[in-house]
C-alpha cells in the first residue's frame, strides 16, 4: 500500500486555507507536513480540516513560525519541539508515528531557520539549530524504524538548485556553513529524496513575491525529504508541484511530496 507523504510551507493558515484545502482535495496526501503556519494552537482551524478528513496535531506560536502535521490515519507519539536547548521558545519541529498498512513510519515536519542577516545572531541561532537537528537525526536512526525528515530547511544543497546561485553566495541559505551543516545530517546516512528521483539544475520549491520571481522561473531548492535507509527503500516516487506556485494567493512555497511503499 503506497503511502503519500508531503511537506507544504503555506506561508499562514489564515491567508492560505482555501488554496491548502484545494490542493489537500486535490493531492489527496495520506500525511500532509505544514509550516509557517503562523498560528497558535487554539487559533488553528482544526475543525475545518477535520471535516475533510484528517487528524490534526499543531505546534504554533503567534503570528509566525508555527508548524503542523495532517494525517488520513491516527497519529500516535506526538512530539513537539526539537531537543537540545530547553529555553528554545520557537516553533520549529513537530514528530509522530504513522501506521501504514505494513510499516509504522516516523514522520517530522520541520522549519528550519532562515538565519539572515549573515553573519549575526540569527545565524548563528540557525547553525545552533542545524547542530540540535544533527544530534536529534542520530537518535532517530539509533531506532531503525523508517523516519521521514520532511520541511523547510532554509537550505539551497547545491549551486545546482538556484536558478541564479551568485545571487545567494552570502546569504544564509547557501554559505558554506549551512551547506556543510546541511551535508553533516545528510551524511549519517539520510537519502534526499528528490534528488535520488530528479537530477539537474531547474527544480525548484519556492520563488520570492518580489520582482517578478515566478514569471522569471527564478527560483530555489529548499523545501526537502531525507530519508533514512529504512524510508529510503520503501520510496517510489518523489516530486514538486510547481503549478500550484501560479494559483490564486499562493504561497512562496510549493509543495513537495514523496510516496512510500508502506
Amino acid at each position: 500500500m503506497r503511502m503519500k507523504i508531503a511537506s507544504f510551507n503555506i506561508n499562514g493558515i489564515k491567508a492560505r486555507i482555501g488554496a491548502l484545502s484545494d490542493w489537500l482535495s486535490e493531492a489527496e496526501p495520506d500525511v500532509a507536513l505544514l509550516q509557517e503556519i503562523k498560528s497558535v494552537d487554539e487559533g488553528f482551524p482544526r475543525a475545518h480540516f477535520e471535516d475533510m478528513g484528517y487528524h490534526v496535531e499543531t505546534h504554533g506560536q503567534k503570528s509566525f513560525n508555527g508548524v503542523a502535521i495532517l494525517s488520513r490515519r491516527p497519529l500516535e507519539d506526538v512530539r513537539r519541539g526539537l531537543p537540545g536547548d530547553a529555553e528554545d521558545e520557537q516553533a520549529r519541529w513537530i514528530e509522530a508515528t504513522v501506521m501504514g498498512a505494513a510499516t509504522a513510519i516516523r514522520v517530522c515536519g520541520l522549519y528550519l531557520p532562515n538565519g539572515n542577516p549573515a553573519p549575526g545572531p540569527k545565524y548563528d541561532y540557525k547553525l545552533a539549530w542545524m547542530d540540535r537537528l544533527h544530534a536529534h537525526a542520530q537518535a532517530l536512526l539509533n531506532t531503525e524504524e523508517p523516519v521521514v525528515m520532511g520541511g523547510d530547511y532554509n537550505i539551497i544543497p547545491q549551486d545546482m538548485d538556484a536558478k541564479r546561485p551568485e545571487a545567494w553566495a552570502e546569504d544564509a541559505l547557501a554559505r558554506p556553513e549551512s551547506r556543510a551543516a546541511f551535508r553533516r545530517i545528510v551524511n549519517l546516512g539520510f537519502t534526499d529524496a528528490f534528488r535520488a528521483r530528479q537530477q539537474g539544475p531547474g527544480h525548484y520549491t519556492f520563488w520570492d513575491y518580489q520582482a517578478g520571481a515566478w514569471n522569471r522561473d527564478d527560483g530555489i531548492r529548499i523545501d526537502h525529504f531525507l530519508l533514512n535507509p529504512q524510508a529510503a527503500d520503501l520510496m517510489s516516487d518523489c516530486a514538486i508541484d510547481k503549478e500550484v506556485r501560479a494559483r490564486e494567493k499562493p504561497s512562496d512555497h510549493v509543495p513537495i511530496w514523496i510516496k512510500l511503499e508502506a
